[in-house]
């Protein structure tokens, strides 16, 4: 009896530990949401930096790898260390680099169908691609490849019929020692071409349409912790000095051109203790000059977690390796440290994070690109060769229409949207903001105001203060002019009446003088 009541003890602690287990996994993994689609836990960070989960702004419809498109019943090559994505209208290309091809598939929403591999280029002298590392196809269907191990930026139109090609620079500012690797690429409307190589660490390289190179734009500054300086400057012989590496400007890590034909760029190597005060710029919005004009509206910048293991390659800080802006400014930050997409509106804040390192759906061994089409998500996992298709829940539907609708100008209906969005999740302190936005555009300052202070959002409730303050100077002016009036005019009238008494009585002592005298 009493080795049956150790059996069955042991039976329930066990039963205990597994059930503990799978909802640790579960919370900190995928689970199943009651439509059947994979999902994650999606999480956002409140004004003190605590994490606050919040419904799934995205879930799992599609994984499309090899087997899905029938590569491998076509030529028996499944996708082989694929490098990038790119998308235009419903066309999505992804660099197959390993095999020196690129693949087109068409997307309808639904389903996929592989439209063609482009392995070689018509009327070219050397046609054949060779480690493709990245796509970019502009509004005319011409196909511009990083051909990294042909040293070259190739072009093509959408027969695949060659066109120019963009070569190593013979700038002096180029070493020609070096070799041409380009590894991503950016095309804008007038047919300009930016490149980040390898090697390169003073900015992307640009050229004209005509292929002419013209300079670098957004070179990073240069990198240096103090420590590392005194010795080199005090401490160091002047052959120790030249021996030892010197101090350069960062690499970045990737690009991506918006509709407006600004740059937004991600850079993975930075101080960690840089991130929250603002100098490390992980990501950055360039102009035509190179300066970085991304706009920081929230109490932290736009850096991924606000959480992590300093000095830990695995737990350290995030580490964005790619990056894609939707049409409405909403920009999606891809981070390879845990496999993780942030989410930041176009004033910076932070609408969501979902994602986590793992071999099922929905999660990353290597996450190594990301795209959009419309307001779906592609990410490539570059070691398990697929791409996985995130598609917005009815709570990221409900935000983006609120952010939409108010880009659109209806503030009242960007406010209702927003009072929606708060039914689902209330401790969502963008709801607040918005509602705050759109309440300021409709001239209700003073309701403004108090959401702005639940957001914690001093900036906006200091402009919501000053135009509530101006709005109530211009509606009681008359009364201040009345009541300054009264406040200039009674002393003056007081003392008017003050003297005119002491000259009575003035004037009475000295008729009594008169008489008496």
């Amino acid at each position: 009896m009493k080795m049956l009541n150790r059996v069955l003890t042991g039976l329930i602690l066990a039963c205990l530990l597994m059930a503990a287990a799978a909802q640790a996994f579960a919370d900190d993994s995928f689970s199943m949401a009651q439509d059947g689609f994979s999902t994650s836990y999606t999480y956002n960070y409140d004004y003190w930096r605590d994490v606050q989960m919040s419904p799934d702004a995205y879930r799992v419809k599609k994984v499309i790898n090899s087997m899905t498109l029938g590569l491998e019943n076509l030529d028996g090559l499944s996708m082989k260390n694929p490098e990038s994505l790119f998308v235009r209208d419903n066309e999505l290309y992804i660099a197959d680099t390993e095999n020196n091809r690129v693949l087109q598939i068409h997307y309808n929403g639904e389903d996929f169908s592989l439209v063609r591999i482009i392995s070689e280029i018509k009327g070219c002298d050397n046609p054949a691609l060779k480690k493709p590392y990245d796509i970019a196809v502009d509004a005319d269907g011409n196909i511009y490849v990083a051909d990294y191990g042909n040293f070259r930026v190739v072009m093509m139109d959408k027969d695949l019929n060659y066109v120019k090609e963009f070569v190593k620079p013979t700038d002096s500012t180029f070493d020609q020692k070096l070799d041409f690797l380009p590894r991503r690429i950016a095309v804008d409307v007038a047919g300009r071409v930016y490149v980040l190589a390898e090697n390169i660490n003073t900015g992307f390289i640009k050229y004209e349409s005509d292929t002419s190179f013209t300079g670098y734009i957004g070179a990073n500054k240069v990198s240096v912790d103090t420590w590392s300086y005194i010795w080199k400057r005090y401490f160091q012989t002047k052959e120790q000095r030249a021996a030892s590496e010197s101090f350069v400007p960062t690499e970045y890590e990737n690009l991506y051109m918006d509709k407006e034909g600004f740059i937004y760029a991600t850079n993975t190597v930075f101080s960690e203790y840089d991130l929250l005060y603002d100098n490390a710029k992980p990501i950055r919005r360039l102009n035509g000059i190179g300066n970085d004009i991304l706009i920081k509206n929230d109490r932290y910048p736009p850096i991924g977690d606000m959480w992590w293991i300093e000095g830990s390659t695995a737990n350290g800080p995030s580490k964005f390796t790619d990056i894609t802006v939707l049409e409405n400014d909403i920009y999606v930050a891809l981070d390879k440290t845990r496999g993780r997409m942030f989410g930041y509106d176009s004033q910076g804040v932070m609408l969501w994070a979902f994602g986590t390192k793992g071999n099922i759906d929905g999660a990353f061994t290597n996450a190594a690109s990301i795209e959009h089409m419309g307001y779906d998500l592609f990410v490539l996992d570059k070691l398990e060769r697929s791409v996985t298709v995130f598609t917005p829940t009815e709570y990221g539907t409900m935000i983006f229409d609120a952010i939409d609708t108010y880009v659109r100008g209806n503030y009242d209906a960007s406010a209702d949207l927003w009072r929606d969005v708060m039914k689902m999740n209330a401790n969502y302190s963008l709801a607040f903001r918005g509602i705050g936005r759109a309440l300021v555009r409709q001239n209700k300052f003073k309701e403004a105001m108090s959401y702005f202070e639940k957001a914690h959002d001093p900036q906006n409730y200091g402009r919501a203060f000053k135009l509530y303050r101006k709005e109530w100077v211009e509606k009681n002016v008359w009364w201040i002019i009345l009541i300054l009036a009264a406040v200039l005019i009674v002393p003056l009238a007081i003392g008017r009446v003050k003297r005119m008494k002491w000259e009575v009585i003035e004037h009475e002592r000295n008729k009594v003088r008169r008489i008496v005298g």
